[in-house]
């Protein structure tokens, strides 16, 4: 049944809407729980009751949001993507040209992944309870980035090329560097990580003319 604090119809992600403030507080708590229980325990080990006694609520409360373990870890994993892309893309978009907010945006990502740990042990358990959901949150990032990659090629801030697999490519350093600097251990300055890494993004791998004995 229904709580007093819900409506009847479901967010994309599967949790009940809240339609009060303080509906919308106990749906934060419950998420937030659930990002611990599921990244200490996993998703099979995992218990609605914990969730519940770690939201700091009753269980029936459990079940005004949601219907499952599985419609929490779903939610939990849009709303996972959705604080990621908050905490990045404005960051990206802050800066006077793309590569100074490439640079904004690794940066930021480290910072999100070293105070959201669980964030990796979450995003590898969907591929297995949730698959269509892991899917989504990547593609959707995928999205986006190649979208913004494109309009700022249009400024005339990058050179023109295949923005799908830039995307792609640019996704998979920010999340293995996530994983090294920010899941495994914080050791290092989000700063000196994030400039290491726009310098191969806009200079490469190959030696400068100069550095090789070339002609300036």
């Amino acid at each position: 049944m229904k709580g007093p604090e819900a409506d009847e119809g479901a967010s994309a992600s599967g949790a009940k809407t809240p339609r009060t403030a303080r509906g919308r507080r106990t749906l934060r708590a419950l998420l937030d729980a659930a990002a611990d229980e599921f990244g200490e325990k996993g998703f099979h080990d995992a218990a609605i009751a914990k969730i519940a006694e770690r939201a700091g609520t009753a269980i029936g409360s459990f079940y005004t949001y949601f219907d499952s373990k599985e419609a929490i870890f779903r939610a939990l994993v849009q709303d996972m993507s959705r604080q990621v892309k908050e905490s990045v893309v404005p960051r990206i978009l802050s800066e006077p040209d793309r590569l100074s907010g490439e640079r904004a945006g690794i940066e930021a990502f480290l910072s999100f992944v070293r105070e959201h740990k669980a964030l990796y042990t979450i995003i590898d358990q969907a591929r297995f309870v949730a698959a269509d959901a892991h899917h989504d949150h990547y593609q959707g990032i995928a999205d986006g980035y190649r979208m913004s990659l494109a309009q700022a090629e249009a400024k005339g801030e990058i050179r023109s090329g295949d923005n799908e697999v830039r995307a792609w490519a640019i996704m998979g350093m920010n999340v293995f560097l996530g994983l090294r600097y920010g899941a495994w251990s914080s050791d290092g300055d989000p700063r000196d990580i994030a400039a290491a890494a726009i310098d191969l993004i806009a200079n490469g791998l190959a030696q400068r003319r100069a550095e090789s004995g070339g002609v300036a």
